[in-house]
């Protein structure tokens, strides 16, 4: 099978998401001049996963999540009066300066965009998404970058990729294959629109869901196997 059109997700699968997420929760606790314990980062890393994951459910909207994060976890932490907009402001600050690529992402971009047609296709906030890309070097390989709160749809509804595809030239399904970690929002959103999937699972986590990735690597310069 050859596949022209490449839907790739940014976080966890272009860009190292972790050591960005990392690094500006740092910032902001150096920022407030607090510790930033292993035990406060994974209880936030786990809390902004599940809100993400309510958020790809429908069930809150993406500005709530963003403030509800830091409001959630100051008051984890003793302090119920901290202003979450403010943290959230603070946070995306620093979020927006972790572009450290994935392992071989940058070769393998480079030669996919030689004879494949390249996009983005992302739930994350559209500002951070586009500088944190543009300061990557990524841009150049990419016909266009689709993230949802421009979409008008968000990943793994079909709304979404009927909005992505419509602005793929030519279009054809067999030929389009979308790329990322995320079995509940990039290979579900696949699945349900009818598009082969890889799931780029370089920390082989067990899939104890019913989604079904059409492929699954652990390193992406596997990719170009499957493309070709």
């Amino acid at each position: 099978m050859s596949y022209q059109n490449l839907l790739f997700d940014i976080d966890d699968t272009l860009l190292n998401f972790q050591a960005a997420e990392k690094q500006a929760l740092g910032g902001l606790f150096k920022e407030l001049d607090q510790p930033l314990t292993p035990a406060t980062y994974a209880y936030y890393h786990k809390l902004n996963i599940s809100l993400w994951q309510q958020f790809e459910r429908r069930e809150i909207d993406k500005p709530t999540l963003l403030v509800q994060r830091f409001t959630t976890l100051f008051t984890h932490l003793g302090e119920p009066n901290i202003d979450g907009k403010r943290m959230e402001e603070r946070y995306r600050f620093y979020l927006s300066q972790g572009h450290e690529p994935m392992p071989h992402a940058p070769e393998v971009l480079t030669d996919l965009s030689r004879n494949h047609d390249l996009y983005v296709v992302t739930n994350g906030v559209a500002k951070t998404q586009q500088k944190r890309l543009t300061e990557a070097h990524f841009n150049h390989f990419f016909k266009r970058v689709f993230i949802s709160e421009l979409v008008g749809a968000q990943k793994p509804e079909r709304a979404f990729f009927q909005r992505v595809t419509a602005h793929i030239q030519a279009y054809q399904p067999e030929q389009t294959l979308v790329i990322g970690d995320s079995l509940s929002s990039d290979i579900q959103g696949a699945e349900s629109f009818g598009l082969d999937s890889v799931w780029f699972n370089p920390d082989h986590q067990p899939n104890k869901t019913n989604v079904k990735p059409t492929f699954e690597i652990d390193q992406l310069t596997d990719l170009e196997k499957i493309v070709a």
